[in-house]
């Protein structure tokens, strides 16, 4: 039996695990290293880094409602461009995520290393072991966990806002643009790793409950929310701080608390401080580790990386991988050089969701059906990709060299290991398809079947018995024009040999059965339905006749839905009488029908539409 993640996460859930892989680092070590560069105008540079979010924010919010599975934003773009670009994207999100994690264990060893005195890597690697085993426990308690912190942390920083507000000096603030503008840009780029919470969001949807509405609006509310507190707190801090002191400091808003509220404060907001690294590393492990969870379920990493506990049901080796390599991370990185990298490999994959988007939008797949849309589309995605570029050049040279060769690193992971291992279709097989006009698909049907598979699950549809007569169903997909006895004759050829009755009897059932009455229910819809000398046999056949069937009175048909059954199936055949009722009333049912690429897209139309079950 498949083993499947619990899922326990619900909406304020979504919004800790978010906030607080946003409220740590970047907010309690990052504004000191940013003002040296850019001066007050730091502030500016927080916004630009968040405005260059949101549509990436909604993209990834309409892509991960459509497609709620563990490793987040690397199974839709694998699902968007193929495994090539999949696994840099695997891999690129994982070393991002764990790079995050890593610099709030070092922040964590930061400000506890005052008071304890002891080595910053000690405490950071101490931290880094009981948050693995923390995940390993299970991610209800996780969760839980981080919306006791997050819920606390705000608190905190509530209480410093509106207390240091009374003590700002605007003299502090003068001039502005201390740096120039140039260098508030390209903060903006160093300061953006302080938004990668939202892509640790994606990687949790499989474990969230009802993740159609509660991813996007955790999303959503969480980004509010971050930069409220980012713009208040930072304020404040430049507000009441020297500056000059500012720019050599790795605890910033703890000396700015020290400043008007003394020891008392500055010991709450370390506290704070603490509460926001905690938050960040044990979200960080557990949803970096859902990455090779991901990729291992794809074959781009060995099958062990995919086991699950049998008691608790997390990805164990995956967990304890994470944590390893966070590890090193803490032992051997800088920090300016983790923050920078992490930043520019977040902002790629940001690039590549806004991407992915607009594919599978393109692509016109049937059973992309995601619960949230993207506004504005396509031009805020186009706004989205422009901005990551434009920041991703702000990063400077040596960065972008660093970047490049860790992505070379990941195309020759998939060269030495995953390229044989791995097939999976795409949604850019599907665009090509489209501009190309193939008459020969370029695509096969694994994606569509994937895709309406996540759907089923995602949104608990029951795979009743007319749900199964569906998936089992033969499909007539009839190009030329034919008479209603022509089609009547082809159908009872297919019959004969599956029932093992002749031919010609099958055939004057049906026509016997359309002298009784029509069975053109509707301009364009049909159900011929005969009664057969079987036990306990029923089938339907679909039918799409792009030119049409030619029934009694000049009738065309375009779409026939054909029920076999034997005579104690009566109650089943009324029940799919009334599902196909159902499922055919959709104004868009026609259009969907006549536009399907192939086979399996017509049964998707049905087996994806609403209707009452059982």
């Amino acid at each position: 039996m498949k083993k499947e993640l619990k899922k326990e996460l619900n909406v304020l859930d979504i919004f800790c695990v978010a906030t607080g892989a946003m409220i740590s680092s970047g907010l309690f070590i990052l504004p000191g290293l940013a003002f040296a560069k850019a001066g007050p105008a730091v502030i500016i540079s927080y916004v630009i880094a968040g405005l260059f979010c949101v549509p990436t924010l909604l993209s990834m919010a309409e892509l991960t409602t459509a497609m709620p599975k563990a490793g987040g934003d690397y199974f839709y773009i694998m699902r968007g461009f193929g495994p090539l670009l999949g696994t840099v994207a695997g891999f690129s999100t994982w070393f991002s995520l764990s790079l995050k994690g890593a610099f709030a264990l070092i922040g964590m060893g930061a400000y506890l290393s005052i008071i304890t005195h002891a080595p910053i890597s000690t405490i950071a690697l101490i931290c880094c072991i009981f948050f693995v085993i923390l995940n390993l426990i299970g991610i209800k308690e996780a969760g839980r966990f981080q919306v006791f912190l997050v819920l606390g942390l705000l608190g905190i920083l509530l209480t410093y806002v509106i207390w240091g507000s009374k003590n700002v000096d605007v003299m502090n603030f003068t001039p502005f643009f201390s740096r120039g503008l140039g260098s508030m840009f390209a903060t903006a780029s160093f300061v953006f790793i302080s938004y990668g919470g939202l892509t640790k969001v994606a990687a949790l949807a499989e474990e969230t409950k009802n993740p159609g509405k509660n991813v996007p609006l955790g999303m959503i509310l969480s980004i509010i929310v971050t930069a409220i507190f980012y713009t208040g707190v930072i304020f404040v801090t430049i507000g009441v701080s020297n500056p000059t002191t500012m720019t050599q400091t790795l605890t910033p808003i703890s000396d700015g608390a020290g400043v008007f509220g003394g020891n008392p404060l500055k010991i709450v907001i370390s506290i704070g401080a603490f509460l926001a690294f905690i938050s960040t590393a044990n979200a960080g492990i557990m949803t970096a580790s859902r990455y090779p969870l991901g990729m291992s379920r794809d074959k781009l990493l060995p099958a062990k990386f995919r086991k699950l506990s049998s008691k608790f049901k997390t990805p164990y080796v995956s967990i304890l991988f994470t944590g390893s390599f966070m590890v090193l991370a803490i032992l051997v990185l800088k920090l300016e050089l983790l923050v920078k990298v992490a930043s520019s490999v977040l902002i790629l994959l940001y690039i590549f969701a806004n991407l992915t988007l607009i594919l599978f939008r393109e692509s016109k797949i049937l059973s992309y059906r995601p619960k949230f849309y993207a506004p504005l589309y396509p031009y805020l995605q186009i706004l989205g990709i422009l901005g990551g570029l434009f920041l991703l050049i702000e990063m400077g040279t040596l960065i972008l060299f660093i970047t490049m060769i860790f992505l070379l690193l990941g195309i020759l992971w998939y060269r030495i290991y995953a390229q044989k291992r791995a097939a999976q279709d795409s949604a850019l097989i599907y665009v090509l398809e489209k501009l190309v006009a193939r008459d020969k698909a370029l695509a096969s049907d694994s994606l569509l079947t994937e895709l309406k598979d996540i759907i089923v699950q995602r949104d608990g549809i029951m795979a009743d018995r007319f749900h199964r007569l569906i998936e089992e169903s033969k499909v007539l997909d009839i190009e030329e024009p034919l008479k209603m006895e022509d089609f009547f004759k082809k159908v009872s050829d297919i019959l004969s040999k599956d029932l093992n009755l002749q031919s010609e009897d099958l055939f004057n059932e049906f026509i016997k059965r359309e002298k009784q009455a029509s069975t053109v229910v509707k301009d364009g819809l049909a159900i011929p339905h005969i009664v057969v000398a079987r036990e306990n046999y029923f089938k339907i056949i679909l039918v799409r006749a792009k030119t049409g069937i030619i029934f009694p009175d000049d009738k065309l048909v375009h779409i026939a839905f054909i029920l076999i059954g034997s005579i104690g199936e009566r109650s089943l055949h009324l029940k799919d009488l009334a599902a196909i009722a159902q499922v055919t009333q959709n104004p868009e049912f026609d259009k969907k029908w006549m536009q399907a690429k192939n086979d399996e897209e017509l049964k998707h139309i049905i087996l994806l539409a609403e209707r009452r079950r059982g």
